[in-house]
């Protein structure tokens, strides 16, 4: 019964990240890249929790899956890495969380008990906190591998050839 429940989880992974892809106008050619490696991303991130690793590196450890999928899925397909990463990570962000914060903070306003005033602000900052968190393991994930796989280094990038040519030419007028 439970590997049921897990297929299912996978199959509505892998259409929340088409129905991103779709939103964002990809190629047509990515869409079956983009659905396996959302289903992918999510699952690693729903074992992780199942294993009992908190949520923040559960997500890490699914961001850090997608991003390296998504350089193999850029040449295969033949398109930025990103087209792939993005739609593929959206299904993993944290909206409870973020919702229980907003929650929390309309419901201070109206709160005049000083100990649930507290209680709810301890509630609303950890929730927020939480939030934060899984964002940043998210963008992590999916942009370290693209910046350790670059091919060129950062001397070689076009802005530091300019800033080079024009300290040189600087330094032989002197």
């Amino acid at each position: 019964m439970e590997w049921i429940v897990f297929f299912e989880t996978w199959i509505w992974l892998g259409f929340a990240a088409c129905g991103f892809a779709i939103l964002f106008n990809v190629p047509p050619r990515t869409l079956w890249v983009i659905f396996i490696m959302g289903a992918l991303g999510g699952t690693v991130k729903l074992i992780c929790l199942k294993l009992g690793v908190n949520i923040i590196l559960s997500s890490l450890m699914g961001a850090l899956l997608i991003g390296f999928l998504s350089i193999r899925g850029a040449h295969l397909r033949h398109s930025p890495p990103f087209v792939f990463a993005i739609p593929a990570v959206i299904p993993m962000v944290p909206g409870a969380f973020t919702y229980r914060m907003m929650l929390g903070i309309i419901h201070l306003t109206g709160e005049n008990d000083h100990a649930v005033f507290l209680q709810l602000l301890q509630e609303t900052v950890d929730n927020g906190l939480k939030a934060f968190f899984v964002l940043s393991a998210l963008s992590l994930g999916v942009s370290a591998p693209m910046l350790l796989s670059r091919n060129k280094s950062i001397k070689e990038t076009k802005p530091n050839k300019f800033l080079n040519k024009l300290f040189d030419s600087k330094k032989a007028s002197d």
